[in-house]
C-alpha cells in the first residue's frame, strides 16, 4: 500500500524502514528454502559446497521404482483421499455451524478446530496407541483417517470464513420455491462457497502430502509417504537425491500456494464486483 501524498517526512522513512526490515525477513525466511535448489544438481556423490559439477543424475534417481516413486505413489493416495473426505465432513460442519443456534457453539468450534491448537506429537502418540487397539495401525486406512483429522479443521475453517458473507435468504428463497435443503445447498450454497471449498480442499491436501510426524508413528514401511521416505534416507544415507525429492516438494507446495492466491484474488473481484 502507497503513502498518501500528503505524509511527512518522518512517516515516509518509517515507510522505507519497514519496507527494509520486511525485505530481510522476507529472505531470512526463504534464503535456507532456496539454498538446497543448486545442490540437488550436483554432479557429487555428497552434500557439498561448492558444487564439484552440474548433472540431473539426483533427478534420475528418483524417477526409480523404489522407493521414491512408491512413496510418492502413496502419498497422492493418502493425500487425494484425505482431500476428499475432510472436504465433505468440514464443509459439512462448517455450514451446519452457520446455520447452529446453540448456547454452546463457540465451544463446538474450537471443539472441531482443537487439532490445530494440540501438538503433533501428542496426536501422534494417541492415534498410534487408538489404531493399535482398533487394528489400524500400519494400513492405508489408518494413515488415511489420521490425516483426515488432521486436515478437517483447515476445511472448516476456510468454509467458515467465506460463508460469513453469505446471504442465508437465499436458501430461504429456493426453499420457498419448492427446493429441499439438499437441493437448495447444491444449487444455492455451494456455488457461492465454492472458492472456500477449493481452498480448503487444497488445504487439506498440502496437509496430508507433508505431513511427517503421524506418520512416524503408524505407517509401516509399505505405506511409506514422501515425507516418511525423505526421512528414512535422511537417517539411513545422506545424498542428493534426498534434496532432488525436496526440491520436487517445495515446487508441488508452491504451485498449490498459487492456485490459492489465485482463488483468493477471485473472491476478492467477485465479491468487489457485487458491491
Amino acid at each position: 500500500m502507497a503513502l498518501p501524498s500528503h505524509a511527512t517526512a518522518s512517516q515516509r522513512i518509517s515507510y522505507v524502514l519497514v519496507r527494509i526490515v520486511a525485505g530481510f525477513g522476507f529472505v531470512f525466511l526463504i534464503a535456507p528454502i532456496l539454498a538446497i535448489i543448486p545442490i540437488s544438481f550436483s554432479s557429487g556423490s555428497f552434500l557439498s559446497y561448492p558444487l564439484p559439477g552440474f548433472s540431473l543424475k539426483w533427478y534420475e534417481a528418483v524417477l526409480t521404482p523404489y522407493p521414491w516413486l512408491s512413496s510418492l505413489r502413496n502419498s497422492l493416495i493418502i493425500g487425494s483421499a484425505t482431500m476428499v473426505i475432510a472436504t465433505i465432513l468440514g464443509t459439512m460442519a462448517a455450514v451446519g455451524l452457520q446455520n447452529l443456534r446453540f448456547k454452546y457453539k463457540a465451544l463446538l468450534t474450537a471443539l472441531l478446530v482443537s487439532p490445530l491448537a494440540v501438538p503433533v506429537v501428542v496426536s501422534g502418540v494417541a492415534l498410534y496407541f487408538f489404531f493399535a487397539s482398533v487394528g489400524l495401525l500400519g494400513t492405508f486406512a489408518g494413515m488415511i483417517l489420521a490425516h483426515t483429522v488432521l486436515a478437517t479443521p483447515f476445511v472448516v475453517i476456510t468454509v467458515s470464513v467465506t460463508l460469513q458473507g453469505f446471504d442465508p435468504t437465499l436458501v430461504q428463497a429456493a426453499l420457498s420455491l419448492g427446493a429441499n435443503r439438499f437441493e437448495a445447498f447444491r444449487s444455492v450454497t455451494l456455488p457461492i462457497i465454492m472458492p472456500g471449498v477449493v481452498s480448503g480442499a487444497i488445504f487439506a491436501f498440502i496437509t496430508s502430502f507433508d505431513e511427517i510426524v503421524v506418520a512416524l508413528f503408524i505407517a509401516a514401511p509399505s505405506q511409506f509417504t514422501l515425507p516418511r521416505q525423505l526421512f528414512a534416507g535422511v537417517r539411513d544415507k545422506l545424498d542428493p537425491s534426498i534434496v532432488a525429492v525436496a526440491v520436487l516438494l517445495l515446487v508441488v507446495s508452491t504451485l498449490l500456494i498459487l492456485v490459492l492466491e489465485l482463488l483468493r484474488w477471485r473472491t476478492e473481484r467477485l465479491t468487489s464486483q457485487k458491491r
